[in-house]
């Protein structure tokens, strides 16, 4: 189905939030005197920006403030795509689903913003079992707000790469989801076992 150029726009970026939504857990890179600093975070998406929180030590939490560029990846599944699995000749590749994300970082230096901030994430982060509730009266929270630094990110450019073998017919594409599937499945398992 072709769309006009907005509402083609739009669907792109409603698949993108579903990636951030799903794989929540970014990579967030920082640059300071021409070297980055990286950390992996959890963000949740709030009506076009990105809220996250980060220990006060991090070095990095001093560059998620007053209007700084920041560069975020969310990585979705991934996976070697043998060409045994198609039904036409083709040659070996890798599929993935990445989010490259631009943004402007501010601090919100709020404690009952943060505190608010802390127990949606978790919400959302325990979802859909929701076996878990971060109780707002929690002691142990109210003595780690100080070392916490809450931050927001406005989002400035947005960049999918989604390579699912779409360049193929039909029934291959079929078959790459599928490939996809099972072998996050199977490979998340095997991988455990060695280093876990």
């Amino acid at each position: 189905m072709t769309y006009p150029p907005q509402q083609h726009q739009d669907n792109d970026i409603n698949h993108m939030i579903e990636v951030i939504k799903t794989y929540p857990l970014a990579t967030v890179i920082s640059v300071h005197n021409n070297q980055p600093l990286i950390t992996h975070l959890p963000l949740i998406y709030d009506d076009k920006k990105l809220i996250g929180h980060i220990d006060i030590n991090n070095p990095q939490a001093q560059l998620l403030k007053d209007g700084n560029d920041v560069t975020l990846i969310f990585s979705g599944p991934e996976c070697y795509i043998s060409p045994s699995i198609y039904s036409t000749t083709q040659l070996p590749t890798w599929n993935y689903i990445k989010v490259h994300l631009k943004g402007k970082v501010n601090t919100n230096p709020d404690k009952m913003a943060l505190k608010q901030s802390l127990i949606t994430m978790t919400e959302f982060l325990e979802a859909p079992d929701h076996r878990y509730i971060l109780n707002v009266n929690n002691p142990r929270l109210d003595k780690n707000l100080d070392y916490i630094v809450m931050f927001e990110i406005t989002i400035t450019q947005w960049e999918g790469k989604f390579k699912l073998s779409q360049d193929k017919k039909p029934t291959d594409i079929i078959a790459a989801r599928e490939e996809l599937v099972r072998s996050n499945q199977e490979s998340i398992k095997q991988f455990l076992n060695k280093v876990f």
